[in-house]
């Protein structure tokens, strides 16, 4: 008897099969032959890189714009998302530098909530406002960082939290990286996000949300909650940005890189073909910046624009 290739999951957020089939069958070859375009968007530059180059374009970035805003005397706005380790060697170079990063304002992108909405505290561990804090908000509070400056999801701050980039004059730049259901930030494909219309789901701001199933499978495979998914761990709804601060943001550094403990195995590979090639919708949330109007950089590493293909010897 024939047996089925692809099989349908109530669960999985994208149910559009031919879709994931048509990303699927995108190559590397496919991607470099863009050289840089991006289908459908001329404002999105798309390049791959070496695994081992894929970081330092994120350290490069954010170094450029806090020695700018001491060099000019200027704010930056940046919304920031947690790879804890990058973080301690921006510091350490800000250090070497001696840059003085009194115009500098972080925005954390998104935190972890209970089942009840209560967003986390600074002090919880896990949370990306601890990591952060601890990485890199502490590591330069010599260098003239004004502590005000660090605003990190709360109970208070999250209702504010697009008004007070809209008064700071939006965000200069997001780092970001979809999540295995394809979210941005903590936006994922449930029903606390979904709009009648895309233009209403862009327009909404930043709230505590529930978390879709898969994210928090994929973060209970993360160090803050031991690397062993224990799902347990894992708190159920999280408080981000909203659509419309990344559509307004004006840069955006998306960042398609994760592996499994630096394997070649990652979930990312198909979610990444379907928020950067896809068809933009609510279900896929990162899709939404093959949208934006304004400049944004979207980086593959090699291991994330790797052929999709099967693999009859490693199997399982």
């Amino acid at each position: 008897m024939d047996f089925p290739n692809t099989f349908h999951h109530d669960f999985y957020p994208f149910q559009d099969q031919a879709e994931i089939d048509r990303v699927r069958k995108i190559t590397r070859e496919d991607i470099l032959a863009l050289n840089g375009r991006h289908p459908t968007n001329p404002n999105i530059f798309l390049e791959v890189l070496r695994n081992d180059e894929f970081e330092t374009v994120m350290i490069a970035d954010m170094l450029k714009r806090i020695i700018d805003s001491d060099r000019y005397d200027k704010q930056v706005v940046m919304i920031m998302c947690n790879p804890n380790p990058t973080y301690r060697k921006v510091a350490y170079m800000l250090h070497e530098l001696k840059v003085n990063c009194r115009n500098v304002k972080f925005y954390m992108m998104d935190e972890w909530a209970d089942e009840d909405g209560n967003i986390a505290p600074l002090s919880y561990k896990a949370g990306f406002g601890n990591a952060f804090e601890r990485f890199m908000v502490s590591q330069i509070m010599d260098l003239g960082f004004k502590y005000e400056n660090f605003i990190y999801h709360s109970n208070e701050t999250t209702p504010k939290y697009s008004k007070m980039l809209e008064d700071d004059g939006e965000a200069d730049i997001v780092y970001s990286g979809p999540g295995w259901p394809g979210h941005l930030a903590f936006i994922d494909p449930v029903d606390d996000w979904f709009k009648p219309t895309m233009e209403e789901y862009l327009e909404q701001g930043a709230k505590v949300a529930s978390l879709h199933p898969l994210t928090i499978a994929q973060n209970s495979l993360h160090g803050g909650f031991g690397c062993s998914g224990d799902i347990s761990r894992v708190p159920p709804k999280g408080a981000m940005m909203g659509p419309r601060d990344a559509m307004k943001a004006k840069n955006v550094l998306d960042m398609h890189g994760i592996t499994t403990a630096g394997s070649e195995v990652t979930w990312q590979r198909l979610t990444s073909r379907l928020c950067i090639f896809g068809k933009p919708s609510q279900h896929t949330p990162a899709s939404i910046l093959q949208l934006r109007d304004k400049p944004t950089h979207m980086i593959m590493s090699e291991s994330l624009a790797a052929t999709i293909q099967d693999d009859e010897f490693f199997q399982y």
